[in-house]
């Protein structure tokens, strides 16, 4: 083919597609909501090509977690670590599970001996409504397996460029033996808020479902959910609601919370829980992620939405 050929085959083209005939009659629509999996162990969950969130699951890591959680601004609602105290909190992984006492053996900080480590990616769902990634991965005492996990991390998308982080999470113990979580304000769930939404370093503001406000009155309170919102930008205030789902154990949780930027919902504050073989302990918990400073009756609206979602369903937890 010469350049002139060449040449009016791309006219040809051009003026086909200008012309509206369809050079991909049987193309399907592409879905508005996609987990697209990323290089060095992460999952990048987009509304149409714009990222929301990243999911990271790296093994050299101590624990999966999410980050960043983009607002509807486009800046992010969390932050890795504590803006005082780097060190000690290092753990503090944007959005994260771990529990501070599974059989004795702490999995919440950097210091503990455990570890939450993926073994490997099971499916991806795209759609118009949600995406969803399902992972399966070990908790790991030493390198001894006391539980085994699956999880679906999934979002779900609302109107107005806001929407839901969904975690659910089915635990089974890795051996034979029963497996105790233990007494301890840490864990499930742990959000670390940007700096600047922050009661003290941005002047946001705590709320929850019972009417409490700040850390003074919501801090080892029961709760459905408990919302932290606050400056993201010069003139932009968005916020992350925190849902405990009805079907978990002890709800409604006891939310820990700090006017540091800090709130996790505690499934074990007021007494151990017992997971035995062939009886999976399975959870759900929600982000709502929103613009503004919602009125309560909204926040109350969006968890029973939250609330009405159905379950995903897991594979039969493999025999210890």
């Amino acid at each position: 083919m010469n350049r002139c050929d060449f040449a009016c085959l791309v006219l040809l083209v051009a003026s086909t597609c200008l012309a509206g005939e369809a050079v991909a009659p049987d193309a399907k629509p592409v879905p508005t909501a996609q987990a697209i999996p990323l290089p060095h162990h992460e999952v990048s969950f987009q509304r149409n090509g714009v990222e929301l969130a990243r999911f990271h699951y790296d093994p050299d890591d101590l624990r999966p977690f999410v980050f960043p959680i983009n607002g509807p601004s486009g800046r992010s609602l969390t932050r890795m670590g504590h803006p005082h105290d780097p060190v000690t909190h290092s753990h503090h992984n944007s959005a994260w599970i771990s529990h501070n006492d599974v059989n004795g053996v702490s999995f919440w900080d950097d210091r503990g001996k455990g570890r939450i480590v993926v073994q490997r990616v099971e499916q991806f769902e795209d759609s118009n409504d949600e995406a969803a990634v399902f992972t399966v991965a070990q908790w790991l005492a030493s390198g001894v397996p006391l539980l085994t996990e699956r999880r679906r991390t999934a979002i779900r998308l609302l109107p107005d460029n806001e929407w839901l982080l969904l975690i659910d999470l089915q635990l089974t113990p890795g051996g034979t033996n029963e497996v105790t979580l233990g007494t301890t304000p840490f864990g499930m769930l742990g959000v670390r808020m940007a700096k600047s939404i922050g009661v003290h370093d941005g002047g946001g503001m705590i709320r929850n479902s019972e009417g409490g406000v700040n850390e003074k009155e919501v801090l080892w309170k029961t709760a459905r959910w408990v919302d932290y919102s606050g400056p993201i930008s010069a003139t932009d205030f968005e916020g992350i609601t925190l849902m405990d789902h009805p079907s978990n154990p002890n709800h409604p949780a006891v939310f820990h919370v700090r006017n540091d930027g800090w709130m996790g919902a505690s499934l074990t504050f007021a007494g151990a829980q017992v997971i035995t073989p062939g009886v999976p302990l399975r959870l759900r918990y929600g982000l709502y992620i929103h613009s503004g400073v919602p009125p309560a009756a909204d926040v109350q609206g969006l968890w029973e939405v939250f609330e009405a979602l159905p379950l995903p369903q897991f594979e039969p937890a493999p025999k210890p």
